[in-house]
């Protein structure tokens, strides 16, 4: 870093020749540099200092001479770092002065890492001057700056609405089927306990005696712990067991054998099982308890599945919630492997039939401090976009790995690739490959902002027919930084 500026005292001016070393001056005339050299000074701050406070009357212009700087915004009472620099010539403060119309206020924070010297103008001189000097480039700029203005927030909502109504369809999706069943499941449950009281009518109508009647509760309670221990069985096993079943209740007059049988050997009850049934109960009022029987396995199976659905919607909430981290402080210690799976979860049903997930994970990794909804933001762009890119049929993979002090996510598709002329602008804001309507061209611009800015990573991208890998490369330690190697976008 040069340190030719450096150096001045408290309340030194620059001189024009000084000024001119300075990129934002080298092009002014004398006149102009004379003005700034006599309306400017150097100020010095120590480390860990504000220079200013985002919100505050933005009344100066700041030029970096020597030191680091950092710049924060603040986001829900959170304050994040947005960009670092020791860069000799590097401007913030009052950026937007020569705008009228605007109310003018520091749009953020700068905070002295180090000892910094900075140059210091008035806002209200340096607007003056420059409306002055570049009356013709400030009306352009004013116009550029109300119309991106205008543009960037219609794009906005417009993005976050089309996200919001795709993750909302995809969760009301996934909440459906196991709401479905769990109704499903109630109904039928409700008509089987009818049944069953129907068929405890005729079991305590007098004709079991009381030692048979405590000897069919006692075979009700093995039942259900049979049910719940039974083993899973393939199509070919179930077959054979439900025709033994189904013989033997036929060889023994039950009516309907055949519509019974399924109920019985999915709660485990094989011949050995019916026939101490038989035994105990007797010929007489066997059919009576077998059905007794049979509705008690029913309606375990059925509250089985209630449970199994409800604890299906519960997962998918809480998917959500991790997803969307409503309840939980923005920069936290997180688990890069759950983000990405309440994101796996929530975009579940954008997946076409034809694409294959594939989860390499490496378990090993150690939590890492974060923006957790954000990375979920950029998860969800990556996968979103491997799986336009494979269409209707491939295979994504999910990666995590280590490198070095790194830790390492990686979206792999099997899609036809990233053609070498566009790589180079994929990072930019409002570069799109996708047909008109189909994508704004923003997905990887803040997927970049998020990961480089914020987290101080890296996005690296691997590209070649049939193959293209995204690698979102971040810091085990946040104060150690990644060294940027992909493209830095514009703007």
């Amino acid at each position: 870093m040069s340190t030719e500026l450096a150096g001045h005292a408290e309340g030194d001016r620059l001189s024009p020749a000084e000024l001119r070393k300075l990129f934002l001056f080298e092009k002014l005339d004398a006149e102009q540099l004379d003005f700034l050299a006599s309306h400017g000074s150097v100020e010095h701050y120590a480390g860990g200092t504000a220079v200013y406070r985002e919100g505050e009357e933005a009344t100066c212009f700041y030029v970096l001479l020597s030191g680091t700087v950092a710049l924060r915004r603040k986001v829900h009472g959170d304050e994040i770092e947005t960009t670092r620099t020791d860069q000799v010539g590097a401007y913030a403060g009052a950026t937007q002065a020569y705008i009228e119309k605007i109310p003018q206020i520091y749009l953020n924070s700068m905070v002295a890492i180090s000892d910094v010297e900075v140059y210091q103008l008035p806002a209200d001189e340096l607007a003056s001057a420059l409306r002055d000097w570049f009356p013709m480039a400030m009306h352009l700029l004013e116009g550029l700056f109300f119309g991106m203005r205008s543009m960037q927030t219609m794009v906005s909502e417009r993005e976050r609405l089309l996200a919001l109504g795709s993750l909302s369809a995809g969760l009301t999706h996934e909440l459906n089927n196991p709401a479905a069943a769990a109704v499903r499941a109630t109904s039928v449950l409700r008509t089987r306990f009818t049944g069953m009281r129907h068929k405890l009518a005729l079991i305590a109508d007098g004709r079991i005696d009381g030692t048979r009647l405590h000897a069919l509760v006692g075979l009700q309670e093995e039942a259900i712990k049979r049910a719940a221990s039974a083993p899973e069985l393939t199509p070919m096993q179930t077959s054979d067991a439900e025709d033994e079943v189904g013989d033997w209740l036929e060889q023994h007059d039950i009516t309907g054998a055949w519509d019974i049988a399924p109920t019985l050997v999915s709660g485990a009850v094989d011949t050995e099982f019916l026939e101490k049934v038989r035994g105990e109960i007797g010929p007489d009022n066997f059919e009576n308890a077998l059905r007794w029987l049979t509705y008690t396995l029913d309606t375990e199976q059925l509250m089985t599945e209630i449970d199994e659905s409800v604890t299906r919607i519960s997962s998918l909430v809480a998917a959500a919630k991790q997803y969307s981290q409503l309840d939980r402080a923005p920069h936290q210690t997180v688990n890069v492997h759950e983000l990405l799976h309440a994101t796996l979860v929530m975009l579940h049903a954008k997946f076409p039939d034809g694409i294959k997930l594939v989860k390499e994970y490496d378990r090993t990794l150690p939590d890492i401090p974060a923006y957790a909804a954000e990375l979920n933001q950029v998860w969800t762009n990556l996968i979103d976009n491997a799986i336009s890119a494979m269409g209707q049929s491939g295979t994504l993979t999910v990666r995590t790995s280590r490198e070095g002090d790194n830790l390492v996510v990686s979206i792999g598709d099997t899609g036809p690739g990233i053609p070498k002329d566009v790589r180079p602008r994929i990072f930019e804001p409002f570069f799109t490959t996708k047909a008109v309507g189909e994508g704004t061209g923003l997905g990887l611009d803040i997927s970049y902002r998020i990961v480089v800015n914020k987290h101080h990573g890296d996005i690296r991208v691997d590209s070649k027919p049939g193959e293209t890998w995204f690698h979102v490369v971040l810091p085990i330690d946040p104060e150690e930084g990644v060294e940027p190697t992909s493209a830095v976008p514009a703007g």
